[in-house]
């Protein structure tokens, strides 16, 4: 979508300190990031403690004990009975950047036929809602509750619809929808196989270090960034924009942007 205004990139002033603070877009609809100064957004916020335990990452926390099996609201159904919910890490990260420059990346795969089929169904079930151009279709996704789908660095006030709204830069959000889109039609990678944390999580630059893409991974990364956004990432040094995290179990997870 080269020809699309990028009203929602995110331009981040990387600060010649290291003391960065977490983006935060609960209340900063659709700037770009070189609009956005780090030191004025708000730290993020800590999940309550009866999650079940402790935030996956410093930086950007998920829905208290996300994985419970979806049942209703036209989510897929996990053929397993749990009678809890998956247990999120007590520490690591799930929605950060998870490039390590020291680590072999994970592979990045295109292959929709080889994702698990609850995982499969949710990607599909996504991408159908956004290409309707109604972001009304993404609600019995996202849900509610403790399995509702983190949509910010922090919690948000209100209806999720209209936060989704609010962080587009037109006012039916479908903007939002088609960085969804976007994002969802890039390879993906599978982290943290066989732990708590598992996931595929869109795009596959979440895992990848920036200064290490070829030039065709370039030009899939500027489908969704500005080469300006770029250059500010991999001064930061990991992508962050937005990206989708699907459990194995087929719920979507999160749907944020920032570190």
């Amino acid at each position: 979508m080269s020809g699309r205004p990028r009203g929602l990139t995110l331009n981040i002033l990387v600060a010649a300190s290291c003391l960065a603070l977490p983006l935060c877009l609960a209340s900063t609809p659709s700037y770009a990031l070189s609009e956005i100064q780090r030191e004025d957004l708000p730290s993020p916020v800590t999940p309550p403690a009866n999650s079940g335990s402790a935030a996956p990452g410093a930086t950007v926390p998920i829905p208290e004990a996300p994985g419970s099996k979806p049942t209703d609201g036209g989510q897929p159904a996990d053929d397993t009975d749990k009678s809890e919910p998956e247990t999120p890490p007590a520490n690591g990260g799930i929605t950060s950047p998870r490039a390590d420059p020291d680590q072999p990346p994970p592979a990045v795969v295109y292959d929709l036929d080889t994702l698990p089929e609850p995982v499969k169904r949710m990607h599909g079930l996504i991408i159908e809602a956004c290409r309707t151009g109604d972001i009304e279709k993404l609600r019995p996704l996202i849900g509610k509750g403790d399995s509702m789908t983190q949509l910010s660095l922090g919690d948000i006030d209100g209806d999720p619809i209209t936060f989704l709204k609010g962080l587009s830069g037109d006012s039916d959000g479908q903007e939002i929808l088609a960085i969804l889109e976007e994002v969802l039609s890039a390879g993906y990678v599978h982290v943290d196989t066989g732990t708590p944390q598992e996931l595929y999580v869109w795009p596959y630059f979440f895992a990848l270090p920036l200064d290490k893409l070829d030039a065709r991974q370039r030009v899939e990364l500027f489908k969704l960034v500005t080469a300006s956004d770029y250059d500010d990432m991999k001064q930061f040094g990991a992508y962050i924009f937005y990206r989708v995290g699907i459990t194995p179990t087929g719920q979507w997870l999160f749907f944020v942007a920032g570190d």
